[in-house]
C-alpha cells in the first residue's frame, strides 16, 4: 500500500469499490453529493459520517491516508469554519470581544459545513479517483453521455479532458511542492509578512507552475499524435463494460441512505443546519 497518495490519484487495490463498474461509480458519486446537500440535521450528518467510514474501510485505503491527501485543501476547510464561526448568530452566546460575538449554534453550524466539505471529497474521490483507473473513469463517462452524441457532442474529447484534468491533479501538486521547496532553499518565505507580500511571494511559484503545466500539456498531445489518436469515432475497447449485481445493490444503498437522511432531517433532527 502506497502512502503518500495525493488527491485525485488512483490507488491500486481489489476491494469491492475496485471491483464496481465505472459507470456504477459515477451515478454513485452524483448520487452521494445529492444526499450530502441533503442532509440538514445533526443526526443525518452523523449517519453520513458512519457511511463514510465505512466506504473508506471497505475501499482499503487507511484513513490516515486518506486525510493525509487531503491537506491542500485545508485553507478552504479552515477558512470555511472561521466565516461561520464568527458571521453567524445564535441565541446561545459563548463569549464577547469587542464587536466579535461568538454563537454555540455557530460553531456547531461551521462543524457541520467542514464535515459536509470533507465527506464530499472523500466519498466522491473514493467512488472516482482513488478506486477507479483514468481509462476506466474515461469509459464509464463516454457510455454515460452517449446519448449526447445524437446531438453532434463530442463526448469522447470531453471524458478525455475531464479525466486528464483528474490525472494531472497529483501532478501539479507534486509540482508546485518541488518549487516551493526550490524556492526556499533560495531563501524565500512564504509564510511571513503581510497578505500582499505573501501574494507576491507566490509568483516565482506560478511563473515556472504554469510554464511546467504547459510543457506536460505540449508532450501529452505530441505522444497522442504519435500514437495516431484521432479521437473516439471508430474506436473500440479491449474491455467491454457490463453491469453487476453488486453494482445495482451499491446504487440500491446509497438511494436507501438519501431515504433515511430524509426522514432524520423530519423526525430526529437533533440540530437543524442553517445557510
Amino acid at each position: 500500500m502506497k502512502t503518500d497518495i495525493a488527491f485525485g490519484q488512483y490507488c491500486e487495490g481489489d476491494s469491492i469499490l475496485h471491483r464496481l463498474d465505472p459507470r456504477a461509480k459515477i451515478l454513485l458519486a452524483v448520487l452521494y453529493i445529492v444526499v450530502i446537500f441533503m442532509a440538514k440535521s445533526a443526526t443525518a450528518f452523523g449517519l453520513l459520517l458512519l457511511f463514510s467510514i465505512g466506504l473508506v474501510l471497505v475501499s482499503g485505503i487507511p484513513v490516515r491516508i486518506v486525510l493525509n491527501s487531503m491537506k491542500p485543501l485545508t485553507f478552504i476547510i479552515v477558512f470555511t469554519a472561521i466565516i461561520n464561526i464568527f458571521w453567524m448568530t445564535g441565541d446561545t452566546l459563548l463569549f464577547q470581544l469587542g464587536f466579535v460575538k461568538v454563537y454555540l449554534e455557530g460553531i456547531i453550524n461551521a462543524l457541520l459545513l467542514v464535515l459536509r466539505i470533507m465527506l464530499l471529497l472523500i466519498c466522491t474521490s473514493m467512488f472516482l479517483t482513488y478506486t477507479t483507473t483514468p481509462i476506466s473513469l474515461t469509459d464509464g463517462l463516454e457510455q454515460l453521455l452517449s446519448p449526447l452524441k445524437k446531438l453532434h457532442v463530442p463526448v469522447h474529447e470531453f471524458s478525455m479532458m475531464m479525466t486528464i484534468a483528474l490525472r494531472f491533479i497529483p501532478t501539479l501538486i507534486e509540482e508546485t511542492e518541488k518549487i516551493m521547496n526550490a524556492q526556499k532553499a533560495r531563501g524565500a518565505d512564504f509564510s511571513q509578512g503581510s497578505i500582499v507580500r505573501r501574494a507576491k511571494a507566490l509568483i516565482p511559484i506560478l511563473v515556472p507552475l504554469f510554464v511546467s503545466a504547459f510543457r506536460r500539456a505540449d508532450e501529452l498531445a505530441t505522444a497522442m499524435e504519435c500514437r495516431c489518436y484521432t479521437g473516439g469515432e471508430g474506436r473500440t475497447r479491449m474491455n467491454v463494460l457490463k453491469y453487476k449485481g453488486s453494482d445495482l445493490l451499491a446504487i440500491g444503498a446509497v438511494v436507501l441512505l438519501g431515504a433515511a437522511v430524509v426522514l432524520l432531517n423530519l423526525y430526529l433532527p437533533g440540530y437543524s443546519l442553517t445557510l
